[in-house]
């Protein structure tokens, strides 16, 4: 998410407005931006990824005005459907904003079963009854955070409209109705002195349609809420009587162009969507094998990883699926070893070292984000939450000084802050995770042996890792690393932007540190830590974190926090007569317990030790009407607890399961409904002690420290090849051109690294050939989906647009065949 520009003025005196933006799969919200003050073009440049863990129709941006009050309102959308969004995939593109009203905002979907019948009365008159027979719903929004759906039911022509109205359905957005209503479409024409079913009536049943709608039935004095509708023209039932099946709803057009849609202002968005269909292993042994072994090869410029690295438009493409999957398969060390030596006996300047976005950078950021999180949590979170929460000031640039603040205070400020936080870094090394020790290990071998001559190569091959590109991008932005929930205010974020200067050029060891800096106040601020003393520690953190086998890892017994946040949870029930009802409760997670307190900080009003946690799955949203809950079963009982999205409740059920996955006593099956009233409601079970009766999702074997699914990074990478296909063979032909062809390199083919021709070429045709099978497999299973999918069904909902250009598409490819 970039930025946005020309937003409307705000209608007060000083016309600019506070924006942020968020990020909705339909309505339902899953991240929210900084709150940028003051702007009618705020600028973001904020990254937001996440796993979708459910369907969904359109990827949704609202950008909202905070105002005085502190009231939201809404300026504009830009709604992408999920077809489209392969268009814009990883390239920057201005959308306009769009007018929201309540009929464009539609999701969910809707079951009918239709019947037209001809019927002869007594006099020999045929007229036409239509019987229509609303099922169900399926994901209707929640507004205002209820939903009790009914349906109208309408046959409209060209002189008459009669309406008729199911049940309302109480706290569900997938409403089971099942209720008919009955149309004379025709009626005996006997008052106009016709004997017989004129033709002119048949004109008129092609001119009318049913329409449904569905309504939320609000307590507000505003009426109520409209959720979606569907039009459907009755001459399609002159083909068949009968006709069954799911719909899209649909928005309500209601002419409103009132608004130019540039008025609204745009915004700039970068969206990079992926969907990949997953096979069994046994499919990607070829290609998995073939990657795998890419530290082993000769030169290591001619492994299947190295290729992908080469042919990918961006480095960090490639970087994100290889490191998971060499990690999954705990081969991630030699592989980085590698690349690494080989850039470095390419680098000519020891200061270059590792400082360009190459494979090997991209791939030890990688590996840190995943391996580190945790020993970030543990070293900076404490210093970052008090930072956030007292505010001091530490503004050291006299121009931007406030009334009223001085400047010496804030500089003292300041360098405590940098001292405390120097110092918790510098004394973390034991808790450094091992895999990112032996990486470093390997970087400072290389360094050392490639520039003899510069004794603090060694020390800057590290640095520029776990400095530049770790401890300084978490200070600078804790919200991406998970350290803190939001974004820090803007006084906060100037504090952390020091802070994080200060810090990054600590770790540098650069020659001259004043010269570090473009402005003089920050170069004046560093003369505080120009003692010898800082230099010694950072260098005796590195000598620790690069240096392999040295220690217990196991002797860490400080608790990590891995998450926290405000949650609902059912209450237990603990008492005999106590009620169960529902409350918001701050949550926490440990590597040792996982507890809830009434809000952040207070006393825990319930522990559960991790090894108590038999196992965590989602809850069937009809236990309680309730969606984006999961239960955490201990010996005794369950708890459940509702997420505020479904990002959210993901991340939850993930981590809790990781967690607890070396359980000795974790349950094989479980209740996904709850146990109320007497019985369990999924099998329908009276005794509470009874086992579960659907097999347990989550967990994975002890000895996968990550969770990664080699098969889908296999299948990423794969995807990769394939859409980079013309490059890998341009590269065949760099190959062969460089193989024969003994002068100056060719100019077109000069973009790859190859070393050796012979062996590259080698790769590059076990990869095509691997990803040939590969694509094969797939249009294989595209063409047996094509045939058993019925354009209707629940999957496919008649006006799944994603769907009707696949079967476009099919039918391009037979007829081609033909």
């Amino acid at each position: 998410m970039r930025e946005a520009k020309n937003l409307p003025t705000y209608p007060g005196p000083n016309k600019m407005r506070d924006c942020y933006c968020t990020v909705n799969l339909d309505q339902e919200e899953v991240f929210r931006t900084k709150i940028v003050e003051k702007s009618l073009c705020p600028f973001y440049g904020e990254d937001f990824y996440c796993e979708i863990p459910r369907s969904f129709r359109h990827l949704s941006f609202y950008i909202f005005d905070r105002d005085v009050f502190r009231r939201d309102s809404i300026i504009g959308k830009v709604a992408i459907q999920k077809e489209d969004l392969q268009k814009y995939h990883n390239r920057d593109t201005w959308f306009q904003l769009q007018h929201v009203d309540a009929d464009s905002e539609v999701q969910g979907k809707v079951h009918l079963e239709l019947r037209l019948s001809e019927v002869i009365t007594d006099t020999g008159v045929i007229c036409h009854k239509l019987a229509t027979r609303v099922l169900e719903c399926k994901g209707l929004p929640i507004v205002n955070g209820q939903c009790d759906p009914y349906a109208t039911v309408t046959l409209a022509g060209p002189y008459r409209s009669e309406a008729k109205k199911t049940k309302v359905k109480k706290k569900t957005n997938n409403p089971q109705f099942d209720e008919v209503f009955y149309f004379e479409v025709t009626r005996p024409c006997s008052y106009n002195k016709k004997s017989h079913f004129d033709i002119e009536d048949a004109d008129e049943v092609d001119k009318m349609e049913i329409r449904v709608d569905l309504w939320n039935a609000s307590n507000l004095k505003f009426g109520d809420e409209f959720l979606g509708e569907l039009r459907l023209p009755l001459k399609f039932l002159r083909q068949s009587s009968s006709y069954e099946a799911w719909y899209f709803l649909q928005p309500r057009d209601n002419g409103n162009k009132s608004l130019k849609p540039d008025e609204l202002g745009s915004l700039r968005l970068n969206v990079v969507y992926t969907e990949d269909h997953v096979f069994s292993s046994d499919y990607y042994s070829p290609l998995r094998d073939l990657l795998l072994k890419s530290a082993d090869v000769e030169p290591v410029s001619a492994s299947a990883a190295h290729v992908l690295g080469e042919v990918c438009r961006e480095k960090q493409e490639a970087a994100i699926p290889l490191v998971r999957l060499f990690l999954h398969y705990g081969k991630i060390v030699p592989f980085i070893s590698a690349i690494a030596n080989a850039e470095v006996k390419r680098t000519q300047d020891p200061n270059t070292i590792f400082r360009g976005n190459s494979l090997t950078s991209k791939c030890i950021d990688e590996t840190m984000k995943l391996a580190g999180m945790h020993y970030l949590q543990v070293t900076l979170k404490p210093i970052i939450d008090e930072i956030c929460q007292l505010h001091k000031s530490c503004e050291i640039d006299p121009v931007k000084l406030k009334d009223g603040e001085n400047l010496e205070n804030n500089r003292e400020n300041l360098r405590q802050y940098v001292d405390r936080i120097f110092t918790v870094i510098t004394k973390s090394g034991v808790s450094c995770p091992t895999v990112m020790c032996d990486i470093f290990f390997s970087l400072r071998e290389s360094a050392a042996k490639r520039f003899q001559g510069d004794p603090d190569v060694r020390y800057t091959a590290v640095s520029s890792f776990i400095f530049l590109r770790f401890f300084a991008p978490a200070i600078l932005s804790p919200n991406l690393f998970h350290l803190t929930p939001h974004h820090p205010d803007p006084q906060t974020s100037r504090t952390l932007t020091l802070i994080s200067k200060t810090i990054q050029t600590l770790g540098s060891l650069s020659k001259s540190k004043s010269a570090s800096f473009k402005e003089s106040f920050m170069a004046s601020f560093y003369d505080y830590f120009n003692e010898q003393k800082y230099a010694d520690s950072v260098k005796n953190f590195l000598d620790l974190i690069s240096s392999s086998g040295r220690r217990d890892h196991k002797s860490i017994e400080q608790p990590i926090l891995l998450k926290e946040g405000f949650m609902i949870k059912r209450a237990q029930g603990r008492k005999r007569f106590g009620m169960k009802n529902f409350k918001k409760r701050w949550f926490r997670l440990t590597n040792h317990e996982f507890t809830y307190q009434r809000s952040k900080g207070d006393h825990p009003l319930c522990s559960i030790p991790i090894e108590n946690i038999l196992a965590v799955e989602k809850l069937e949203e009809e236990s309680f009407k309730m969606k984006n809950m999961f239960q955490v079963i201990q010996p005794e009982r369950a708890l459940y607890i509702q997420a505020n999205n479904c990002v959210e409740a993901k991340d939850w059920i993930d981590i809790l399961t990781k967690v607890s996955q070396c359980n000795k006593k974790r349950l094989t099956v479980y209740h996904p409904s709850a146990y109320l009233n007497g019985h369990w409601l999924c099998c329908k079970a009276t005794a509470d002690s009874t086992p579960g009766c659907t097999p347990c999702t989550g967990g994975l074997p002890a000895n996968i420290q990550l969770d990664i699914d080699g098969d889908r990074e296999t299948e990423r990478i794969y995807s990769l090849f394939n859409l980079y296909m013309p490059k890998l063979e341009k590269m065949q032909e760099a190959c062969g051109s460089k193989s024969v062809y003994d002068g100056p390199e060719q100019e077109e083919y000069s973009t790859f690294i190859i070393d050796d021709p012979k062996e590259t070429y080698k790769t590059l045709k076990q990869i095509i050939e691997g990803v040939g099978t590969l694509e094969q497999e797939h249009a294989q299973y595209k063409r047996d989906k094509f045939k058993k999918t019925k354009y209707g069904s629940q999957e496919h909902p008649i006006g799944d647009k994603s769907f009707q250009s696949y079967i476009r598409q099919q039918s391009e490819i037979s007829a081609h065949s033909i």
